[in-house]
């Protein structure tokens, strides 16, 4: 295969279905090394929802491009250069994505099931080499200054997108939360400081694969192959990895969970009183006063804390998913990087609390329904408060936020994709940032 023409992405960047066509039959012939050939360049091309499954596409350039919700199943895409691509809820099922650049790709809820992401690049997005050119030599083998530069170019203009104009420290992360790799062979793959939050790796594949400072919490590695495997300075708080053999596993200096029965017995005892509070409805145990208590890295997962004082607490990378805080007083408490997915906070008070990163989605910050004292419906209700919190960077992916107060939040580059945020108080919010996915 010889690296002749390159098809230019047409202007502008959404095509129609006879110009997708014209260059797919290039490339092909150019895979084929066959007249008229020339690799596919579909750079911020917008593609969201196309049907590309069992295509070859290797070697393809599909940086920044659009791809969320795309078909993708048995496509081989190996040696393609796909930094910066969105590709949140596609079918990549089976898909060859062998020696792929997908640094600072949005990943998130993707089906990987059995794909090949062998030697794949998943760093954050940088302007340094990746994928191939790391290693010399582009996906026909060939190397090409003039073509470097050009592919540089395109990786900054993607990477400003992603940017929003904001100047990310290390790059942009390679998102992966909720994607699904179960059984992916991701053998020497650089997953180093990806954001893994509650994805399933069960079954898969990762032998020598670096995962130094990724962040696993809420992720599932049950029965994943994890042999040379590092995870120094990873976050495994809250990680799932059940029949993984770790004897030849690095975890370096990996954080790890906290288990509830490893805190100090006062703390146990508040918890276990509380449920039993809570299940009584008030006539036996008490309600939990844990104000300012250290429960950070804790695993706290589906503990029902409703109605617990939790003011000024450290709750930074808890594992809180499916956990019942409604009508929990959390204001001013620490919750950076937490994993609150499917969380129910109705009715909670997190004024001024610190959410920076962390992950809400499916969150319940609606309003909490009033009861009277025997447990009936009183007819009123009681929004959320996040006045004054810190969201920046926060997944508010589908989460509900109806009549939540908002006043003097910061929401910078919070994800609000198909978030509820009808009636919701939005005085002097700051909410620059990412823009809501087309549905």
């Amino acid at each position: 295969m010889s690296p002749v023409a390159t098809a230019p992405a047409p202007a502008p960047s959404y095509l129609r279905p006879d110009q997708l066509a014209e260059v797919l039959d290039r490339h092909a012939r150019w895979i084929k090394g066959q007249p008229g050939g020339a690799r596919a360049n579909l750079a911020l091309a917008d593609l969201e929802g196309a049907d590309l499954s069992q295509r070859d596409l290797r070697g393809a350039r599909l940086v920044g491009a659009k791809l969320a919700r795309c078909r993708l199943s048995g496509t081989n895409l190996a040696g393609a250069d796909l930094f910066g691509v969105d590709l949140r809820d596609a079918d990549i099922t089976r898909a060859n994505l062998m020696q792929t650049d997908l640094r600072g790709a949005r990943l998130r809820s993707a089906d990987f099931s059995n794909a090949n992401l062998r030697d794949a690049d998943l760093r954050a997005g940088t302007l340094e080499p990746g994928g191939s050119a790391r290693r010399g030599s582009g996906p026909d083998g060939h190397s090409d200054a003039q073509d470097a530069e050009a592919t540089r170019q395109t990786h900054r203009t993607a990477l400003a997108r992603l940017q929003g104009g904001a100047t990310a420290e290390g790059g942009i992360p390679t998102d992966l939360t909720g994607a699904v790799l179960a059984g992916a062979n991701l053998t020497d793959a650089d997953l180093c400081g990806a954001v893994l939050q509650n994805a399933d790796l069960t079954g898969a594949v990762l032998t020598d694969a670096n995962l130094s400072g990724a962040r696993l919490n809420g992720a599932n590695l049950s029965g994943a192959r994890l042999d040379g495997a590092t995870f120094d300075n990873a976050d495994l708080v809250g990680t799932r990895m059940v029949d993984c053999d770790l004897s030849r596993a690095n975890l370096g200096s990996a954080c790890l969970t906290r288990p509830i029965d490893s805190m100090g017995s006062e703390i146990q005892r508040a918890i276990f009183d509380h449920e039993r509070w809570i299940d009584s409805v008030g006539q036996r145990g008490e309600r939990a006063e844990l104000d300012g208590t250290d429960l950070s890295r804790a695993d706290l997962r589906g503990v029902n804390l409703s109605a617990a004082s939790l003011r000024g607490a450290n709750l930074s990378d808890a594992a809180l998913t499916g956990a019942r805080l409604m009508m929990a007083d959390l204001s001013g408490a620490n919750l950076e990087r937490a994993n609150l997915m499917g969380a129910d906070l109705s009715g909670a008070n997190l004024s001024f609390a610190r959410l920076t990163g962390a992950d809400l989605t499916r969150v319940n910050l609606g309003p909490a329904e009033i009861k009277d004292p025997s447990g009936r419906p009183t007819g009123r209700s009681w929004a959320a408060n996040l006045m004054g919190a810190d969201l920046r960077q926060a997944m508010l992916t589908d989460s509900r936020m109806v009549q939540a107060n908002l006043t003097d939040a910061d929401l910078e580059n919070a994800d609000l994709d198909g978030a509820d945020l009808a009636g919701a108080k939005l005085q002097r919010a700051h909410l620059k940032g990412k823009a809501p996915r087309r549905r």
